[in-house]
């Protein structure tokens, strides 16, 4: 990490097990907001780590998202991943309007009536890992294809462009300079995909997330075709990245913590409390996300941000904030539970929240169930990590029974 004219240069590379990034501690020790330059982009930014300082900048009209749609604004990727048209990058009252009608389609009641067919795929992937026996690498078996398969499922996508799609998702993360044109081809053919699927539904509704997005209205407003397509590329790229890491974040943090994992089978601690805590303290990806625009001059905590420049905020520096959390490094499953930003915040707060929610209970909960002697079958220190995405999650997870 070097300084330029009080401007801190942020690879956010760092990939050493789930340990806090160094130079995000570094920031965040200076207070907020700070100056970063990232890997690409045409201009620096402001970085805000305080939990309320997040929560301010995430709630204040004043930071848009939608002015950094054709813009080359500061991010990890060498193209954006996110669409101009996705829910996030819109500002009220169109991101407003778009919650709404999505969130018909996340109620907890919906979530739960989906649970059923999450747990089947889960208790298929657990099967096979049964069947193969000891060792088997967790990441193989459950992490990598149970988000893959449920979101590809649940959003009615016939069987046979599973492969496909799964390869173009994958191209949209990574961080290599050389993967630009890759990751742009994909994001084209994806919309394309979407275009027609959403086209499909239309003329025959099934029983799937899209039909269900169709469906909704509020009172005469309906998503168009376009909205429709978009939102189900930002789902299927969001429930992808997330869930997969945390999956297998969530695994190897109880898999070193075999006292934890047993207070969970035994019911001695309950799960939906412990993966908050979890979520929580996991630092799921690298650096930081989507950013936002000052749209006029804002001082905050004395430091005056100008129109036009850009804002990071870094959800995984609010959730370690001591002002916060007391002790917030430290992994404690009885810690007084307060929200957490790990699924965002005000607006931009993840609308499948229940969906992922229940999806992490169902993989978690089967696979301590399955497997009681489940532990790694190699030395913590030996488990590879990611180091070509902008996510955090082991390569391969080898456990035994």
């Amino acid at each position: 990490m070097t300084a330029d004219d009080d401007v801190t240069t942020c690879p956010f590379d760092f990939s050493e097990a789930l340990e806090f990034d160094p130079a995000l501690a570094e920031l965040m020790a200076r207070g907020s907001p700070v100056r970063i330059a990232l890997p690409y982009g045409a201009a620096p930014a402001w970085l805000v780590t305080g939990f309320e300082q997040v929560r301010r900048v995430t709630v204040d009209p004043r930071f848009s998202r939608a002015a950094i749609v054709g813009t080359d604004f500061p991010r990890m990727t060498p193209g954006p991943i996110v669409s101009p048209e996705s829910i996030n990058v819109a500002d009220p009252p169109r991101s407003s309007r778009l919650r709404r009608l999505a969130a018909q389609a996340f109620t907890q009641e919906h979530a739960e009536r989906m649970r059923g067919r999450i747990t089947r795929i889960a208790d298929r992937l657990l099967d096979g890992m049964a069947a193969q026996g000891p060792p088997a690498d967790l990441v193989r078996h459950l992490s990598d294809q149970l988000p893959e398969l449920t979101v590809l499922d649940l959003l009615g996508i016939p069987r046979a462009d599973w492969p496909p799609t799964r390869h173009r998702l994958r191209l949209l993360l990574g961080t290599g300079a050389g993967g630009g044109a890759d990751a742009a081809a994909a994001k084209t053919a994806l919309r394309a995909y979407f275009h027609e699927l959403v086209r499909e539904r239309r003329r025959v509704p099934g029983d799937d997330l899209i039909s269900a997005l169709a469906a909704a209205a509020d009172g005469s407003d309906v998503l168009d075709d376009d909205e429709l397509a978009v939102m189900a590329l930002t789902l299927t790229l969001s429930g992808v990245d997330t869930a997969t890491c945390q999956i297998s974040d969530i695994a190897y943090l109880l898999l070193t913590r075999p006292e934890l994992a047993d207070d969970v089978r035994a019911g001695r601690r309950r799960l939906p409390d412990v993966l908050h805590e979890l979520l929580r303290v996991i630092p799921f990806r690298k650096g930081v996300g989507i950013p936002r625009v000052a749209l006029e001059d804002v001082v905050m905590d004395g430091v005056l941000i100008r129109a036009g420049e850009y804002v990071h905020v870094s959800y995984l520096a609010a959730n370690r904030d001591p002002a916060r959390y007391p002790r917030p490094h430290v992994l404690d499953p009885d810690r007084t539970a307060l929200p957490h930003m790990t699924f965002g915040w005000g607006g931009h707060r993840c609308v499948a929240v229940p969906l992922a929610l229940t999806e992490l209970e169902v993989a978690v909960g089967g696979l301590l169930d399955r497997f009681p002697g489940l532990r790694l079958a190699v030395e913590p220190r030996e488990v590879r990590w990611d180091t070509g995405t902008i996510r955090r999650f082991p390569v391969a997870l080898p456990v035994t029974w």
